[in-house]
């Protein structure tokens, strides 16, 4: 039995921020505008592909906006939020055939199965780093009667996926091209070890070292008379090297749509930095009984705790927030001020990705007034 949301959290009966039940997640429509506009245009005069990453807010709105802001497909991690969002698309009135990469290699017969299945939706490419992975998809599309393009995935020093070195790339590549189901689509070099490392100087020595391990795996398979014609990877905190450097034509970036603690903790004022905090949550003062310190209601679950607290908006420098329990946050008092009971707060999230993945719903904004109340479609689809 799905969730419905109560006839009372409608944009009819909520039209400013004041009146949003907390804690909820809420986006400044025009901040995300600017953000999409400003990675589609830099994407755009560079000549490079510019492919965004939905497993950061897993919204077909969102989704729709890039693709019609100037992306040329998107990234998902995983099948399922392939699936929904391409089917969301479709009911929403998106008709061009929608580019898909799904990100993360598929294991099995089932999952197999399933790329087949969506291949005969969009237009599909899958990532893998071993020639059994190859051999499941070969057989899958066959079965199906669909072409499926592959890309060799090449572990450039995350060590998460992806073919260790040339011998590997080679041995993948090689079965692929063997296979009258699937074509070689290119190489995915994913660096997600990169996006976070504090000061651009640091960030730009490891970007170039794992360039030059995804460069030698592309001069590999060019010398052995394959054709790489995609080089896809990079992300949010690197995308500007990543352009610099010019190995990859196609970028992946996820978060800059919304931005996050975690991000200006490490990008600060980095040309990678130059996007707008268009994501917080919104929360509740709801006791005051304690000298100090105030308690309100964004706890554990309102938010992923992988990269440490929130910050709280307009007090980052003078307050701190430190979690309370599964439904409370502890906020310091500002010392030119208590906070008041019913008082609302902003936080910004510590990590943007799956603080999204707890909501179902999102609230857009401008300044005070509420826009839209969008559907979180992807949400829990990581299988």
């Amino acid at each position: 039995m799905s969730y419905e949301p109560s006839e009372h959290l409608t944009v009819e009966r909520i039209r400013s921020r004041a009146q949003i039940p907390t804690p909820a997640l809420v986006c400044d429509l025009d901040r995300l505008t600017t953000n999409i506009a400003r990675m589609s245009a830099l994407a755009n005069a560079a000549g490079v592909a510019l492919r965004p990453h939905v497993k950061s807010h897993k919204s077909a709105f969102i989704a729709q906006r890039q693709l019609e802001g100037g992306a040329s497909g998107l990234a998902c991690a995983k099948i399922s939020e392939a699936e929904v969002l391409v089917a969301r698309l479709g009911l929403n009135g998106y008709r061009a055939p929608v580019s898909v990469l799904i990100t993360s290699p598929v294991v099995g017969p089932a999952a197999a199965g399933r790329i087949a299945s969506l291949a005969a939706r969009c237009d599909l490419a899958v990532v893998v780093d071993h020639p059994a992975g190859v051999d499941e998809l070969a057989i899958a599309a066959t079965e199906a009667g669909v072409l499926v393009s592959v890309l060799c995935d090449v572990d450039v020093g995350l060590g998460r996926t992806g073919v260790l070195g040339p011998k590997e790339a080679l041995a993948v590549v090689g079965r692929i091209a063997g296979s009258a189901s699937l074509s070689f689509g290119g190489v995915q070099g994913y660096g997600g070890h990169l996006q976070h490392i504090e000061g651009r100087d640091a960030r730009a020595a490891a970007t170039r070292l794992s360039a030059q391990r995804l460069r030698t795996v592309v001069d590999a398979l060019e010398s052995a008379g394959h054709t790489v014609s995609l080089r896809t990877g990079g992300g949010t905190g690197t995308h500007e090297i990543d352009l610099e450097i010019g190995l990859l034509n196609e970028l992946q970036p996820g978060s800059y749509v919304f931005m996050d603690r975690e991000y200006r903790d490490a990008l600060r004022s980095d040309p990678e930095g130059h996007f707008e905090q268009s994501l917080t949550i919104v929360t509740t003062v709801i006791s005051t009984n304690q000298r100090g310190f105030v308690t309100v209601d964004a706890g554990l679950k309102a938010m992923a705790t992988d990269a440490g607290s929130p910050l709280v908006v307009g007090h980052e420098d003078s307050t701190s927030y430190e979690f309370f329990g599964d439904e409370h946050g502890l906020v310091t008092n500002d010392p030119n001020g208590t906070f008041a009971r019913g008082e609302r707060l902003e936080l910004v999230p510590p990590h943007c990705d799956p603080t999204v993945d707890r909501y179902d719903r999102m609230w857009l904004v401008r300044g005070d007034d509420v826009v839209d109340l969008i559907d979180i479609d992807a949400r829990g689809c990581s299988q």
